[in-house]
């Protein structure tokens, strides 16, 4: 059972690379001054893990925000994406070179394939062994993929992914892939854990929120955590950024885990693996 201890705390992956388990998520933090002073603030309060993507538009950003933190490089943890419109081994390569350019730095500690582009993605898998092979990525690994799709890029991958990060909320948690994904030492990862924001209406966290005298956002991400699950809330907003880090102080118990999980209701708010077309 992995052990929670606080902000700076990790969960180890199958390489032996520890990554933070809790982050900064900057999908719609304008690049310039808006994402730079998030990226800042999260790293003043003690984020050391920050993740961005090509098409979020603000590497560039993210980059000034973590050299005006004063924080060393190696001790933050970056993560950046490959967008689909750059899926194939060539184009990742030069995708992947592009984002370290707008970032600038000279490696990412973890790089993921963004979504599951059909008879692309194993070829862009390939791309992004060669750069972990050359060192120039800690880590690599996949979002967006469901089982099938792993299946399929295992049938032909010589490195397992490290991480799969996936839609994940009380109302989605698709637990068979989670638990696919722990079988083969791929650590779960959510994005939109707060539902869009959808989980501030919902009584069953108003009750518990109150119970623990905690926030609804404080008791969904430590559900997260709980769970073994990387969890990386997105927000802008100084007090926000501090809000969503005030987990480390109480656990949820075994029996109020079991009435969480068991809202789930296999509902989406983003796209679909399966279906999407962009």
């Amino acid at each position: 059972m992995d052990t929670i201890t606080d902000i700076k705390g990790c969960f180890t992956l199958h390489n032996g690379v520890k990554m933070p388990y809790f982050g900064l998520g900057v999908y719609l933090s304008k690049d310039g001054n808006e994402v730079i002073n998030a990226v800042k603030w999260a790293v003043e309060l003690g984020y050391r893990h920050i993740d961005t993507a090509a098409i979020y538009d603000n590497e560039t950003g993210v980059g000034e925000g973590i050299r005006a933190s004063g924080i060393p490089r190696e001790d933050i943890f970056l993560v950046s994406k490959v967008w689909n419109t750059d899926q194939g081994y060539e184009a990742t390569i030069a995708a992947f070179e592009a984002s370290l350019k707008r970032l600038k730095t000279d490696y990412l500690d973890l790089y993921l394939i963004h979504w599951p582009v059909k008879g692309k993605y194993k070829e862009t898998w390939r791309a992004l062994e060669e750069l972990y092979r050359q060192k120039r990525i800690r880590a690599i690994g996949v979002s967006n993929f469901m089982q099938h799709h792993l299946e399929d890029l295992l049938s032909e991958a010589s490195i397992v992914p490290m991480v799969n990060q996936m839609e994940f909320h009380p109302y989605l948690v698709q637990q068979g892939l989670v638990d696919f994904c722990a079988s083969n030492k791929i650590r779960y990862e959510a994005w939109s854990p707060l539902m869009q924001g959808k989980i501030f209406e919902m009584d069953v966290f108003k009750k518990m929120a109150g119970k623990y005298n905690k926030t609804i956002a404080q008791i969904v991400l430590r559900w997260d955590l709980q769970k073994g699950v990387i969890t990386i809330p997105k927000s802008s907003k100084r007090q926000r950024i501090k809000d969503n880090a005030a987990i480390f102080d109480f656990s949820i118990s075994e029996e109020d885990m079991f009435v969480l999980d068991s809202l789930d209701k296999g509902k989406r708010f983003g796209p679909d693996p399966d279906t999407f077309d962009f």
